[in-house]
């Protein structure tokens, strides 16, 4: 195997024995096949495309299939066998429509394995390595591409399961996964693709977001409780809101209360999900710290999509997955039937005792900020706000993400903090008080939320006739998976500058092709302290 996709990858450089997530090398070695599968699907698709050809079910199975190989989301090696064989016949279907003739050999043409063992070494012959004589610099712009594809296809399968699609987001994807296979493409192509892959991404979260608003309102500041209500309890993680809406629905009257969990967090600030009564609080942090926290949950666990780790033995038997997550010998719930959780929930102790805890305030999306923008631009006109800063992203395991902690601590009083995904769990429980009853610290929410936090930022450029780089607004982010590339490659599509990425740079970011994004946005990795640069930025 080989993998370099995420944060915390082997010595920054990939994993080859095991993956840093816990994926198996035969996992690996499938969702390669996987991916080669998919890139000779969206060949047949391109083509089927010129004809005037599109097809809906190989759209969705192209996204949930692409959403299935990113980080801790399906760690069963049966599943992607499955999805293998599901990519053939959908091509082969697809192909008939099409002149057969004219598409190149290799993933339009080959067959897979009969077997597992079989495929597992078609894999090892597909990856990310398999051509030993590809310039580094061309396989750096390939891979960022299909990182940011596979950020995009979770958001869009996100947005597509509240009824929200757009024809020409699936155009793209099929288009940018065909083209990591054409030898003509050069850098400049390739970064090109990049940055048409962000802007497709912009279309894609925009979608998200009218199908969050549109089926659950805007969300409104909500009060989180951190602690526990005596009684039978479900924990809800991940990111999906509609799977949360069907155990609230499938839990009403059972004497069940509902926590949430990692990026559910900001669910309680949605209109339509907070009238449920026993839609209680949040319990825990973020997702690299689930091993100790589901450990002491004391009732049913569902993890709804990414992301996801190896279950201890201790609580196995109460977690279980649904959607795209998979883990091998944990419960699968397919048809959102619930039952088999709530049963789990009221066989356990739970809660046996309320326990008390602080309260977080969530839901600072766009209509809330923009509700007192007002108030926003005369406090920076004031002078009584100088400076913005979006501190968010993914959170991890790896040293060095206390630098966010410690920048959000040290930012001085008269600026603001905005946060967003779980990254904000290093500070989301800080009470750094107000400006004029502006809170200095706002959740704008997941990191599916990034839209809000966009439509924010060029808002506020708009008032003040400026450009979103002329703003007192500074990005420190942190990554660690593929949601977070296609983010980053959204915000260089629309020209931000001078952002700060860390905890450290990506491994598949070749030294020239760092220099490209360098020359033209100024990227840079945050600092060895969070002082240093504040200073650096402040002044």
């Amino acid at each position: 195997m080989f993998c370099f996709q995420c944060e915390q990858t082997a010595k920054g450089q990939g994993c080859t024995k095991i993956g840093v997530c816990g994926k198996q090398p035969e996992t690996a070695d499938l969702q390669d096949l996987l991916m080669y599968t998919l890139k000779g699907l969206s060949q047949v698709a391109v083509a089927a495309q010129k004809a005037g050809i599109s097809d809906s079910e190989v759209n969705k199975y192209t996204c949930e299939a692409i959403f299935s190989t990113l980080t801790n989301v399906d760690f069963d090696p049966d599943r992607f066998v499955t999805l293998i064989k599901q990519g053939i016949e959908y091509r082969d279907q697809l192909k008939a429509k099409v002149d057969a003739t004219q598409l190149p050999q290799g993933p339009a043409d080959f067959s897979p394995a009969g077997d597992k063992a079989g495929m597992v070494a078609q894999g090892q012959s597909v990856g990310i390595l398999a051509d030993e004589n590809l310039n580094e610099d061309i396989r750096s712009l390939r891979e960022l591409l299909i990182y940011g594809i596979k950020g995009l296809a979770a958001y869009t399968d996100h947005a597509r399961i509240l009824g929200q699609e757009d024809e020409s987001v699936y155009a793209f994807i099929h288009e940018a996964m065909a083209a990591t296979l054409d030898d003509s493409l050069g850098i400049n192509e390739l970064v090109g693709l990049s940055l048409k892959c962000g802007e497709v991404n912009l279309r894609a979260m925009e979608l998200l977001d009218a199908g969050n608003t549109e089926t659950y309102g805007h969300p409104v500041p909500t009060q989180v409780p951190l602690g526990a209500k005596a009684g039978k309890a479900i924990l809800v993680s991940g990111h999906d809101l509609k799977d949360l809406e069907l155990i609230l629905k499938q839990t009403e009257g059972k004497g069940i209360n509902i926590y949430t969990h990692g990026e559910m967090l900001p669910t309680h600030a949605y209109p339509e999900l907070k009238k449920f009564g026993h839609f209680h609080g949040h319990y825990g942090t973020a997702w690299q710290n689930q091993a100790n926290e589901f450990d002491a949950f004391p009732g049913a666990i569902i993890m709804t999509t990414n992301c996801i780790q190896k279950p201890k033995d201790s609580f196995k038997d109460n977690i279980f997955t649904t959607g795209l997550v998979g883990w091998p010998g944990v419960q699968h719930i397919a048809d959102k039937n619930f039952t088999p959780a709530i049963e789990k929930a009221l066989s356990m102790s739970g809660f046996t005792a309320d326990e008390d805890g602080k309260t977080v305030t969530v839901g600072f999306g766009r209509n809330a900020v923009m509700g007192v923008a007002g108030q926003v631009i005369d406090a920076v006109k004031a002078k009584a706000i100088r400076h913005f800063f979006l501190v968010g992203g993914c959170d991890g395991a790896k040293a060095g993400r206390n630098y966010y902690t410690e920048f959000v601590e040290q930012v001085p009083e008269d600026c603001v903090v905005l946060t967003l995904a779980c990254g904000k769990f290093r500070f989301f429980d800080k009470d750094l008080g107000d400006i004029g009853g502006i809170p200095r610290l706002l959740d704008v929410g997941q990191c599916n939320d990034a839209y809000s936090a966009i439509k924010i930022a060029v808002a506020l450029a708009d008032a003040f006739e400026c450009g979103v780089n002329d703003l007192p607004l500074s990005m420190i982010l942190s990554w660690y998976e593929q949601k977070a590339c296609v983010i980053l490659l959204t915000l260089l599509h629309l020209g931000i500058k001078d952002i700060r990425l860390g905890p450290s740079l990506p491994a598949f970011i070749s030294p020239n092709v760092l220099n490209v994004l360098v020359e033209n946005f100024n990227i840079m990795p945050i600092g060895e302290t969070a002082e240093g640069d504040l200073k650096a930025i402040l002044g």
